[in-house]
């Protein structure tokens, strides 16, 4: 193991298994890393340390932000709530258009410069007055020990927990780690097997299963995001199919928001994703059936607005992550006419608003 990487950053880690020729193999998603002692899996930092797999990233941070709950995106999670938000490093996919590849494909720990304890982390969400925690910026499922211990502090607090993620998980660790989420935004990065072989290192059927599983075994409540990258997953007959296949399997409630692609990482040949491509793509979408579609990475209030689906009224009006408008009643009902609207919701008294605000915790703080 790295020499960086001292005595205490070797957190135990879970979901692995010794191999008859030696080696141990992690359990955690579908990649199935075999290592011999030393080596580290393709997420980076889970790794083989003698006879035992060790989580690296265990406590340290890429860094913490006060978000907009709307900014993960989760419109129908508590709306204008703010949301204390951190990642780690590395990735357990290899996506070529990542958005925040200097996080997720770090291979230097000079990036978790933050440090913090799950009570730390709590106490923090707590103090700052969150109503959420949220484990993004790279995917939690590679740290879901440390993710699933602030989970457990954040909820003896009475704050809630969301993970953003691409769902590429084993079934063993994904039970365990979402019975410890309330919320999460799960990235369905196309709906055709080569884009997720070629473009993200991955397969399709896994995030598919995870899907099912959210939606029809657990209270997780459940986002999806899809980000369009022209010509390569924003034809009409793939989102149709997509649409269809969320309807069908998860059901018209289930949000869907579609994001705008900028060139960045390894497809800087690409251009950003027309405004017209959104909007098709939520046209589409709607018309399948899926009842609250959303835009995102561009302005567009029609695409940030909450409609109700039983009389069409605007019930929560955006600009950007700005409530402008909220018409819903405590318990998530129409104001116009008393249809129940999906999400979780409480009485609104106000908003975090569009602002980001960073804010650093001690280990013991």
């Amino acid at each position: 193991m790295d020499e960086l990487i001292g005595a205490a950053q070797r957190h135990p880690a879970k979901y692995w298994h010794k191999l008859d020729d030696g080696r141990i193999q992690c359990d955690l998603c579908p990649r199935d890393c075999k290592l011999h002692d030393g080596q580290r899996g393709a997420c980076f930092v889970r790794g083989r340390v003698g006879d035992a797999m060790v989580l690296t990233t265990y406590g340290r941070s890429s860094g913490f932000c006060i978000d907009p709950i709307e900014k993960k995106p989760l419109n129908q999670f508590y709306p204008g709530s703010s949301i204390l938000s951190f990642g780690t490093a590395g990735c357990n996919l290899a996506c070529r258009f990542c958005q925040n590849w200097d996080i997720s494909k770090s291979r230097s720990f000079d990036k978790l410069m933050d440090q913090a304890n799950p009570e730390a982390i709590a106490c923090s969400a707590q103090k700052y007055g969150c109503k959420s925690v949220a484990f993004t910026y790279n995917d939690p499922v590679i740290f879901a020990e440390y993710a699933m211990d602030v989970a457990d502090a954040c909820h003896a607090r009475g704050l809630k927990t969301v993970a953003v993620t691409a769902g590429y998980i084993h079934a063993q660790p994904r039970r365990e780690f979402f019975s410890k989420m309330d919320a999460a935004n799960v990235d369905l990065k196309a709906f055709t097997e080569e884009f997720y072989i070629k473009q993200t290192g991955s397969h399709l059927q896994p995030v598919l299963d995870t899907l099912r599983y959210l939606k029809h075994e657990t209270d997780v409540w459940l986002e999806l995001t899809t980000l369009l990258i022209p010509g390569l997953n924003d034809s009409s007959q793939e989102i149709s199919a997509m649409s269809d296949w969320i309807i069908k399997e998860l059901g018209p409630d289930v949000p869907l928001h579609f994001s705008a692609f900028h060139p960045d990482y390894k497809l800087t040949d690409i251009p950003p994703t027309p405004i017209e491509t959104l909007i098709r793509a939520r046209q589409i979408a709607l018309d399948a059936g899926l009842r609250y579609v959303y835009i995102g990475n561009a302005h567009h209030t029609e695409g940030d607005t909450t409609y109700c689906p039983s009389c069409g009224s605007e019930l929560i009006v955006r600009d950007w992550y700005e409530i402008k408008q909220y018409r819903l009643t405590a318990d998530g009902h129409c104001n116009h006419c008393n249809a129940v609207i999906a999400g979780r919701y409480e009485r609104f008294t106000g908003q975090f608003g569009r602002q980001r605000i960073p804010v650093r915790i001690g280990a013991s703080a």
